[in-house]
């Protein structure tokens, strides 16, 4: 049965066509990956699902009743959310349901009218909507989405907007709506909140529909899969793995298909041309008939996706050096700020200023050609060690030291950091003096291409903010790579590009990254950050 269908949806955007005809359906217990590709419109048609937008042509249809929630990219939340007292409170809130019940509850037994049937009626519908389990399940949903106790009795306003998205993710699984609509979720999470949110995706009863490029999270908690692509939608059964190796034989039949059917035109064409040449006009006209069937059945190969190039040489010229054997190597080492952390914050009455330890490094070692995973929970000092062995923070004690010939690039996860020049092209010519087509050129292998590259930074998505920031890296030679969460806001094409570039690399590479896939794919061994410790784990 389904509980919400889109009929004829098209969405427009002045001439450009985002969505069109789109027609599917939800039903009851479905579990739904949105694939497609940046740009493609899957924020659109969440949207659109969510009433949060009109389609211009067609309708949408829910089930009288049905209950619906959204997270988006970046959370928005309400009045309400941001006035609670603390985290705690407001992502209680998300059941709002059973606390009116709970207030009803309570004025009728200050009233002493418990045993009326009113009550009775009311104190089992509470029992079974989970009311008398609520506190425990909102502490279980922020613990498994990795907030401290020390955050659950912060003000929302003071969290970050990475933690106020994951607090408004707390709010909707508390609220349990019977459909889920999920825009990347998994952007401000670690693994292990991943892996909890995977579980409770799982275990939960109502529908889903998640639009994710994390494939692993897609296997772990889809059993369908809709692609958009060139604005239309294509429906698959499986997991993310069932629906790559559904859509890689699809283009693949799609191919030889249009391939024979060319070969067809042509051996049709060159038939009424001989035929034609040795006057034999019943022939040549039987040939005809059958060349304009064949033209009028247009058989199309499908559409050459714009694919990522990472160069294989820097932009300045040439390939790195080649390094020592150890290229770098931390002793003792302590990480951490000198004062209180740059995160805005006023410091608490009392405080005394100082250091601040994060975490610290016995020992740490890193062989050239190694690829090694930085992974931790949020907050463990994984970027404070990054930005440590690329120079950025001083160690607080110990020391780390490089090999012979090491050329360092590092990639930044601030992406809001501020980029030099007013377009994509000028942020890359005031870091290198090239020509306009030269700078063309190098930024079309990052799919800037036309008047891409007159784009301005400010106004970039965040994706589009991923592929400038790589291709500044790119400009000179590197053969030491700090890549802190390098994935980010990137599809699952530009993912796998990056995968490749990174394989074939000689570089010895450093990488931050909460996708699991691409860690499994990339790296030999990880470097774990937890619990104050940086310790080695081979395997």
């Amino acid at each position: 049965m389904s509980i919400l269908r889109l009929s004829g949806v098209t969405r427009e955007a002045g001439p450009l066509v985002i969505l069109d005809a789109i027609d599917v359906a939800i039903a009851v217990g479905d579990r739904i990956g949105l694939v497609g590709p940046n740009g493609a419109g899957k924020t659109t048609l969440l949207r659109i699902a969510a009433g949060l937008d009109e389609p211009d042509r067609g309708h949408v249809t829910r089930k009288r009743g049905l209950t619906l929630g959204m997270l988006a990219q970046e959370a928005h939340l309400d009045e309400r959310f941001m006035a609670a007292q603390d985290l705690r409170t407001a992502v209680r809130h998300g059941a709002a349901h059973l606390e009116r019940m709970a207030e009803e509850l309570a004025t009728l037994e200050a009233a002493g009218r418990v045993t009326e049937p009113h009550y009775a009626e009311l104190q089992h519908a509470f029992e079974v909507h989970g009311g008398y389990t609520l506190d425990q399940r909102v502490d279980a949903t922020l613990s498994g989405l990795g907030f401290s106790p020390n955050d659950i009795v912060r003000p929302p306003a003071a969290l970050s907007g990475g933690e106020q998205t994951r607090a408004a993710l707390a709010r909707l699984v508390i609220a349990d709506p019977d459909l889920l609509l999920l825009d990347e979720p998994t952007n401000h999470l670690d693994l292990g909140a991943l892996e909890w949110l995977e579980e409770h995706l799982r275990r939960r009863a109502g529908s889903l529909v998640v639009a994710s490029h994390d494939r692993a999270f897609l296997d772990a908690t889809v059993t369908r899969v809709w692609e958009l692509r060139d604005r239309r939608l294509t429906l698959f059964r499986g997991d993310y793995t069932a629906y790559h190796r559904q859509r890689e034989e699809r283009d693949a039949l799609a191919v030889r298909s249009a391939d024979s059917h060319q070969q067809q035109v042509a051996r049709e064409r060159e038939l009424v041309q001989t035929y034609r040449s040795h006057r034999k006009i019943t022939k040549m006209h039987e040939h005809e008939a059958r060349l304009e069937r064949l033209e009028a059945q247009a058989v199309e190969a499908p559409k050459a996706r714009r694919r990522l190039r990472l160069p294989g040489t820097a932009l300045a010229g040439g390939g790195p050096s080649r390094s020592g054997e150890i290229v770098v190597r931390a002793d003792e080492l302590v990480i951490g700020y000198l004062g209180a952390p740059g995160n805005g914050a006023e410091p608490e009455a009392g405080a005394v200023a100082g250091p601040v330890v994060v975490a610290r490094a016995p020992f740490l070692a890193a062989r050239r050609g190694e690829r090694i995973g930085i992974v931790g929970p949020n907050g463990a000092g994984k970027t404070t060690l990054l930005r440590t062995i690329a120079g950025e923070m001083p160690p607080l004690d110990g020391g780390v030291s490089f090999g012979s010939g090491v050329q360092i690039g590092y990639l930044a996860q601030l992406r809001a950091a501020a980029i030099p020049g007013a377009t994509v092209l000028d942020a890359l010519i005031e870091l290198i003096p090239v020509t306009p087509g030269q700078g063309r050129a190098y930024l079309a292998r990052f799919l800037f291409r036309g008047d891409d590259v007159l784009k301005e930074v400010r106004l970039l998505s965040g994706g589009e903010r991923s592929r400038l920031e790589l291709a500044l890296l790119g400009i000179t030679p590197s053969n030491l790579m700090l890549l802190d969460e390098p994935t980010n806001h990137l599809d699952v094409g530009a993912r796998e590009a990056i995968e490749a570039f990174l394989a074939e690399s000689p570089a010895t590479i450093l990488v931050v990254s909460h996708d699991r896939r691409f860690l499994e794919t990339i790296c030999e061994r990880l470097w774990v950050v937890d619990a104050s410790l940086v310790a080695p784990f081979d395997g």
